[in-house]
């Protein structure tokens, strides 16, 4: 069946042997179109019209920025996850400046103008506030980089939220409290969480194929870091006698591979049982096995290796946490103790 298609102009000329030539274009883009109405050739020629007018539209404004970042391979090898997150902060953001010119953009003094947005709205919500200054931030440094403008007014800005968790670490008493709370299938979840330093969403995903009896190997969401940890003894005792029941390791006690909600919701109800008071969440954990391998002798630069942190991040988490940690305070002693007897 043909389908009769909108937004094309005919045109007709005179050919010198006195026949009459017809000529087709796309009426948004001016391009000329290929091949006879109703071919293959004619609809992929409109359709790929169609999409430079997409591109085309609104060209030299923030929206068409935003899109082009978009469909660039910096966001798209981003986790499926942060890229959702990132679409709604980029909606909101095209929502207020999508039709501001980058010349405007790129002059020094729009920059109070995105500021003074960043702060109405920290009035109500200052950590959705940073995250989507932050959005436009990172799109903008990637047309700079990328020749669209000639400078970035926001790529550094005074965040709103203050409350950073950096001081936050699983305790030997937590664990020991949320231990007696947890069913197996829970209790397996903070083992392999402890002993690897993983994401959440990397450990329900991990698959018991991802185990050769020693380490595990596996390839992070985020970043897409392939990592191989090396199992320490309790988490292979820990593997070892665990039900096998799906493909990946962590399931519920029916067998059934955990959802994102499902696993949050049993983690929340394990964490309220167990009646800890403070205010942990299990991305703590991965900071927590930073410092418990930092304690136990591991440069930062290992560390990094298992964890999969970047080497600046793993020093930035230890500056904070390992200034806390009893264990490392007395080692310092100890070894100052035998500098000092080393040296009469």
């Amino acid at each position: 069946m043909r389908v009769k298609l909108k937004g094309i102009n005919t045109v007709r000329y005179p050919a010198a042997d006195g026949s009459t030539v017809t000529y087709y274009y796309h009426r948004a883009t001016g391009r000329r179109l290929q091949g006879e109405p109703g071919t293959a050739e004619f609809q992929a020629s409109f359709e790929e019209a169609g999409r430079a007018s997409s591109q085309e539209r609104g060209a030299g404004t923030v929206s068409w920025l935003i899109r082009q970042y978009c469909d660039s391979l910096q966001w798209k090898k981003l986790a499926e996850s942060t890229r959702a997150i990132g679409t709604l902060n980029l909606k909101a953001a095209e929502a207020k400046w999508g039709t501001t010119p980058l010349k405007h953009v790129e002059n020094p003094r729009s920059r109070p103008l995105f500021l003074r947005w960043h702060d109405s709205l920290a009035e109500t919500q200052p950590r959705a506030a940073d995250n989507k200054l932050a959005a436009l931030a990172r799109v903008f440094s990637w047309g700079y980089d990328r020749g669209h403008v000639t400078h970035n007014p926001i790529a550094t800005f005074e965040r709103a939220y203050g409350n950073s968790r950096a001081e936050l670490i699983w305790l030997p008493e937590h664990v020991t409290a949320f231990e007696a709370a947890a069913g197996p299938e829970i209790e397996l979840a903070l083992l392999l969480a402890l002993h690897t330093g993983q994401r959440q969403g990397d450990l329900l995903r991990l698959p018991w194929s991802a185990y050769d009896g020693h380490a595990i190997t596996m390839r992070q969401g985020k970043g897409g870091r392939k990592v191989w940890i090396p199992a320490t003894i309790a988490l292979r005792d820990a593997l070892g006698t665990a039900p096998r029941r799906a493909t990946t390791m962590l399931t519920k006690a029916d067998g059934v591979a955990w959802s994102k909600s499902a696993f949050h919701h049993a983690w929340k109800a394990t964490f309220a049982k167990a009646g800890i008071s403070d205010d942990l969440h299990f991305h703590d954990l991965r900071g927590t096995a930073v410092t418990m391998l930092s304690e136990a002798g591991c440069t930062p630069q290992e560390i990094a290796t298992i964890t999969g942190h970047t080497l600046a991040s793993v020093n930035k988490i230890l500056e904070v946490y390992l200034a806390r940690t009893k264990a490392l305070a007395q080692s310092a002693i100890v070894k100052l103790d035998a500098h000092c007897r080393n040296a009469r």
